[in-house]
């Protein structure tokens, strides 16, 4: 093995993708012992921290202002709750970086026509369902490119794929069932491009339980190109899986420019019929954002936007963003309108013609349903927002430059409805794109604004900006 490619090894410590771990923290453990435990091993504090050592103390506390920056916190140099919150979250064991990033030190491959090789396979699925999930997966950075992979049966591929648990021969074992699923090695010669899984897991073809082996090999064979991991929860190479539905799948922006910064971009893409252009992670704090819809769940606050939502409380200082599939794999995505019923403890999401109701993280067996469960005839074909009054026990919607009010107890639509907007809400011109109650007011958005009201007295009090509540 060359000099170079020990190098990789220890430098990369085999780039491994992870699902939420067991907690970093033993519950013994002090809050400056995790604090320190976590910062040696992700931001690479090598410096001892004791009560005495003043140049340690100050080596945490450049560290840590690093972790903080790195996660949007407020930076102290401190040890504060928020800070400690986000060590105490499962996560991949491989350093952060930035938005997309390549390993450095020119890791890329000199050609762009690579083999590959399925060493063995998982017992969890048919050998042809491996096959296709495989070269699916690779296809996903094919079409962005002008890479062009081809597989042998014998001899020794660019990217060698193989299964296997806990020592599997390349000095990283595996840690059993969950935790981290695979991992996958820099270009280089020798094992450089590999990509290992761990057969102690179950993986999966269509299904969104287990772990989907595309999603995964599409990740790891980011790694076997020269991308590492992005900072950008919705990148593929986001060291968190997070399940998005394969059949629809779209490689996102962030991943499209790491990987075209390195090959360039697909020279065989028509220009009158291009590649769909992948998806960008909405930023809480652009003063365009228009979100989709808002709604509370067990006293938090959810904002929707695209494939994603944040998730905010009052009593935290930022709003964590994540894949809507993440939390609901059989919700949808992009949706129109949500509201929560506190009284049946559910929350509902609607898209369309249809409407889904969650139980805490639970899509309850049954749904979608049609509007028409929740009251609405069959004219309505979109739903703008929603909200549910708590006092009142209504649940308003609106449609268009209309609103309806549906009496939860009963059952029906109230008498009298649909009403104006302009008639319930004053000053309200624009299009409603969503609405939420909180802490008695009722919050109505438009575009990127968002008006505060009194339901009962009709009264509007403020006018607001969308990331008001996203602590920008």
């Amino acid at each position: 093995m060359t000099p170079h490619s020990i190098w990789i090894l220890l430098a990369l410590t085999a780039a491994a993708l992870s699902v939420p771990l067991p907690s970093l923290l033993a519950t013994e453990e002090s809050d400056g012992e995790v604090a320190e435990k976590y910062l040696q091993r992700f931001f690479n504090l090598t410096e001892k921290s004791t009560p005495s050592s003043r140049r340690g103390v100050s080596a945490q506390s450049r560290i840590l202002s690093e972790m903080q920056s790195f996660f949007r916190l407020k930076v102290t140099g401190l040890l504060d709750s928020d800070t400690l919150e986000v060590m105490k979250k499962p996560r991949c064991g491989v350093p952060e970086v930035a938005r997309y990033s390549t390993f450095g030190q020119n890791l890329k491959w000199q050609t762009n026509k690579l083999t590959f090789r399925i060493v063995n396979y998982t017992p969890d699925m048919p050998q042809s369902d491996v096959d296709n999930a495989i070269e699916k997966a690779l296809q996903v950075w094919a079409r962005v490119t002008p890479l062009r992979f081809s597989r042998i049966y014998a001899g020794t591929a660019d990217i060698m794929i193989s299964f296997g648990s806990r020592d599997h021969g390349d000095f990283y074992p595996f840690d059993g069932p969950d935790g981290t699923l695979a991992h996958a090695f820099a270009p280089s010669q020798g094992i450089g491009g590999d990509a290992h899984f761990d057969d102690d897991e179950t993986f999966t073809f269509r299904s969104s339980r287990g772990y989907n082996l595309f999603l995964v090999a599409a990740h790891e064979f980011g790694h076997s190109l020269g991308l590492s991991h992005s900072r950008d929860p919705g990148a593929l190479m986001y060291p968190v899986y997070s399940y998005r539905d394969p059949t629809t799948f779209v490689l996102p922006r962030d991943d499209v420019n790491g990987i075209q910064s390195l090959y360039g971009s697909n020279p065989d893409v028509s220009v009158v019929k291009p590649e769909p252009e992948g998806p960008t992670t909405p930023n809480a704090c652009d003063p365009q954002l228009v979100l989709d819809a808002v709604t509370t769940l067990r006293g938090e606050m959810f904002f929707f936007k695209d494939s994603f939502f944040w998730r905010s409380s009052t009593y935290s200082r930022r709003a964590e963003q994540h894949l809507i599939k993440s939390y609901w794999p059989d919700g949808p995505n992009n949706i129109d309108a949500a509201y929560e019923s506190r009284s049946a403890d559910r929350v509902f999401l609607i898209k369309g013609r249809k409407v889904w109701s969650l139980y805490g993280y639970t899509v309850e067996r049954g749904y979608p349903k049609s509007l028409k469960s929740l009251g609405l005839s069959k004219s309505v074909r979109k739903v703008n927002a929603a909200f549910h009054d708590q006092e009142s026990g209504k649940t308003i919607f609106f449609v268009g430059d209309y609103y309806y009010s549906y009496d939860e107890s009963r059952r029906v639509m109230d008498r009298g409805y649909p009403k104006r907007v302009d008639e319930g809400f004053p000053g309200m011109t624009g299009e409603v794109t969503a609405a939420f109650q909180h802490r008695g007011f009722t919050y109505i958005f438009s575009g990127p604004q968002m008006f505060e009201y009194s339901f009962r007295s009709k009264r509007l009090f403020r006018v607001l900006r969308n990331s008001y509540f996203l602590r920008c």
